[in-house]
């Protein structure tokens, strides 16, 4: 069967950022006739593809690179090396960020916020505004009143309202969510994620949704991808994933998700710490905390394989078991 058109593509995209050391650092690195700006390797080669009203899932732990490649698809990022395609240069795209209160300006009122873009950018005519925003901050559960607000007048769910209303009023068919629940108390999560899902429906909208919580990407996505250290080491049909989760990283995720029937389990958390970004271990790396690595996985960079239809992982166990 012939693979679905993608609607966005990002092929072999890679990321550094430069920055200063600070000074103990660097005086270290001068008494050891060394002094270099501190790189920090956000992603490494990194590809994927997102098809037209299909929701990506894309997880793993903090610092593992997820918002930077969110940022990149964005175009609020330029990569270091690689290149993102989009379905033709019109294609609208809108990222909704994590922090209802620092993502909206304090200083504008909510008709603002919502209608300054889509006039700026010639969907609506200023004397339409009004009822334009009427129209979006319904879509997303608000009435008009809320118009004439600032949004420190509203509650964290009803301020992720108005950022995803603000979104979706330039009309996107692609929207980048960044950790959008993450804030929210759990209650409310649950609200919005449902608002997400109707919304897809309703508008015929594709997400590439990021979370470090596996269980709002086990509700949400068609597929998932999952991320360590700026590499992706799995991805599959969220379903097939879950249920049988191939790369160690995966497994160790997937373990860690609470559910009613493990109650009684121990919690064991994955050993170890995230290596710094500053400098990743050699090979796979992940190698240093998966308790099945062997000699080749700390000299070898294993590359994503297709182990099933529609599954890919990147684990040297799956050519070459120790």
């Amino acid at each position: 069967m012939t693979p679905a058109a993608a609607m966005i593509e990002v092929r072999n995209v890679s990321k550094r950022f430069a920055g200063r050391i600070d000074l103990a650092d660097r005086i270290a690195r001068m008494v050891r006739g060394k002094s270099r700006d501190a790189t920090v390797r956000a992603l490494d080669n990194v590809s994927l593809r997102v098809c037209e009203r299909e929701v990506v899932g894309l997880v793993g732990e903090s610092g593992c690179g997820k918002s930077t490649l969110g940022r990149i698809v964005s175009r609020i990022l330029e990569p270091t090396q690689g290149e993102v395609h989009w379905e033709g240069e019109r294609l609208a795209v809108q990222m909704i960020f994590q922090d209802p209160y620092a993502s909206l300006n304090p200083r504008m009122r909510v008709a603002d916020i919502v209608g300054e873009a889509p006039v700026v950018h010639g969907l609506v005519a200023s004397r339409d505004r009004e009822d334009y925003v009427t129209e979006i901050l319904s879509r997303v559960g608000l009435d008009r009143s809320a118009m004439r607000r600032f949004p420190h007048q509203f509650s964290g769910g009803q301020r992720s309202r108005i950022g995803i209303a603000r979104a979706l009023a330039v009309k996107p068919r692609f929207l980048v969510c960044d950790e959008a629940v993450a804030a929210l108390d759990v209650s409310i999560q649950a609200q919005v994620l449902n608002l997400f899902i109707r919304l897809r429906e309703e508008l015929a909208l594709t997400y590439l949704f990021i979370s470090h919580d596996l269980g709002v990407i086990r509700h949400v996505s068609d597929r998932v991808i999952v991320m360590y250290l700026g590499r992706i080491v799995e991805t599959g049909p969220t379903s097939d994933v879950y249920a049988r989760p191939n790369h160690p990283y995966t497994t160790a995720l997937i373990a860690e998700v609470p559910r009613i029937e493990a109650r009684h389990r121990a919690y064991v958390p994955i050993r170890g710490e995230i290596p710094s970004p500053l400098s990743p271990p050699a090979g796979c790396h992940f190698h240093p905390r998966c308790p099945h690595a062997f000699a080749r996985c700390r000299e070898e960079v294993p590359q994503l394989r297709e182990i099933a239809p529609g599954r890919h992982s990147a684990c040297h166990l799956n050519e070459s078991p120790p």
